[in-house]
């Protein structure tokens, strides 16, 4: 890989610099705060719907994921039925759960992650990956269609890697609310609003050469299962 050619300057104007990017960046912050108020504050769509999920612990309604707790993030991850692996992006991303699925619950949130393969299949590429989040299956189910994670008619989109794949998945997340036995939809985002939850992005972000991903077939042609590097 070729080196990074930048410009060099004493510590003392490096500080300055750094003083004058840190206004910058703590606006953007407080930009940042405003943003997510209002999207707390976005209207709810109550779930009339029935969904069973298919679960490690026996068949699942869409409140009963809420595990005790009020508040539901769901991450729609692309795996479909018959499909052999999930997702190189959706796999990518999950590298970033780790922590999820012990720290929101101290806030009054479940985390799980979604998808339309069977149990079998998801098990079978969770114990492949090494993860340990709460991942159950939609299979038979309309929720992945009724919440945008899944299209009856493939997209025009191919996988750049795997174009005989016909892409009827698609990436997202969801947020649900409870109270008793009732259930709203009050956040839903994908494509890059997805980035807030994957930290080697924001990473990369920061280091000289950033994603460098200027040059690729598609911008995301570096990432690979973590097993397949």
């Amino acid at each position: 890989m070729a080196a990074v050619k930048h410009q060099v300057v004493s510590r003392e104007k490096w500080n300055d610099l750094r003083a004058e990017l840190l206004k910058k960046e703590k606006e953007v912050t407080r930009a940042r705060d405003a943003l997510t108020a209002e999207i707390r504050q976005l209207p709810w769509v109550k779930v009339e719907k029935e969904y069973v999920f298919h679960t490690k612990d026996g068949d699942k309604t869409l409140p009963e994921l809420f595990d005790g707790k009020s508040q539901l993030f769901v991450y729609h991850f692309m795996f479909g039925p018959g499909w052999k692996a999930g997702c190189p992006s959706c796999s990518f991303w999950a590298e970033n759960f780790g922590g999820l699925h012990y720290h929101l619950p101290q806030r009054d949130v479940s985390f799980k992650v979604i998808s339309r393969a069977t149990l079998e299949e998801i098990e079978a590429y969770r114990n492949r990956m090494g993860w340990e989040f709460d991942w159950v299956s939609s299979h038979d189910t309309d929720f992945n269609y009724d919440f945008k994670s899944s299209s009856q008619t493939p997209s025009s989109k191919k996988f750049p890697d795997e174009p005989h794949r016909e892409m009827t998945e698609l990436p997202g997340l969801s947020v649900f609310y409870r109270e008793g036995n009732d259930v709203y939809h009050t956040y839903y985002n994908s494509a890059r609003g997805l980035e807030p939850v994957n930290a080697v992005y924001a990473a990369l972000d920061l280091v000289p050469k950033g994603r460098d991903e200027q040059g690729l077939p598609w911008s995301m042609a570096w990432v690979k299962r973590h097993d397949e590097y």
